[in-house]
């Protein structure tokens, strides 16, 4: 089976042709140097992938044609939301990134009063559209056919009175009474809850706390925010999912 993955927001199906979407044809000719003839993966985020054929590379386009289609899929039985304080620079392109590959359901960034970044308006758009972008290229690379939603940015205290009710909601603090080892397995999704670099406040501690939020901690060192997210993460997969 070909290794190289695109991720194509259409209707698949076997025998179709078409051009792909410019991000994948431009990554296909210009990154990976593929020439006609050569095989690839497509998936369109519903689950399950095409294996397809490169029949044509153009000037204005890469022109495919899709085959067998194939049931395999790389999905946790866990079922995940990561609800991640903005952080600055590359750190939430790395959490986000690295999210994926550790199987991540859903991504709610969230906008807390110790934030470095500010963002509103077409700001705030345009950085979910380029976070939901890093979300797809991880998927390409992990192998996941489910692409994970990165929804709008949401003030916390807005975000803690829209919470689901059938979750379990844990909270990241260091210093926490509890750890990871000591909770049972989840038998509900589960909202994990991450500070930006200073942390939440103790206001917001308090507010999450009494929306039902579980303090956890993951030992006695204050670990970096794009650091604790996918420690706890991985730590979770290791207890109760598929590690």
């Amino acid at each position: 089976m070909p290794d190289s993955r695109f991720y194509c927001p259409q209707r698949l199906g076997p025998g179709q042709i078409f051009d792909l979407p410019p991000e994948a044809a431009h990554h296909a000719v210009k990154v990976l140097r593929m020439e006609t003839g050569q095989e690839l993966r497509l998936f369109n985020g519903e689950g399950g992938e095409y294996t397809a054929t490169i029949t044509h590379i153009g000037k204005r386009g890469v022109r495919v044609k899709t085959s067998a289609f194939h049931e395999r899929e790389a999905e946790s039985p866990l079922k995940i939301t990561l609800a991640q304080a903005i952080s600055s620079g590359d750190r939430m392109d790395y959490t986000l990134q690295k999210a994926v590959e550790l199987g991540i359901t859903r991504i709610q960034p969230l906008a807390s009063e110790r934030c470095v970044v500010k963002l509103t308006g077409e700001r705030a758009d345009k950085r979910v559209r380029h976070w939901q972008q890093i979300v797809i290229s991880a998927c390409e690379q992990c192998g996941r056919n489910f692409v994970p939603e990165v929804a709008p940015i949401q003030p916390f205290v807005h975000w803690l009175g829209h919470l689901p009710p059938d979750a379990q909601h844990l909270m990241l603090a260091p210093g926490a009474q509890y750890s990871l080892s000591k909770l049972n397995a989840p038998t509900v999704p589960v909202t994990l809850l991450t500070g930006p670099e200073g942390g939440f406040s103790p206001n917001e501690i308090r507010a999450a706390e009494s929306c039902g939020f579980l303090p956890v901690s993951l030992g006695p060192r204050v670990l970096r925010t794009e650091t604790a997210a996918l420690t706890a993460l991985a730590a979770m997969q290791t207890l109760w999912g598929d590690f």
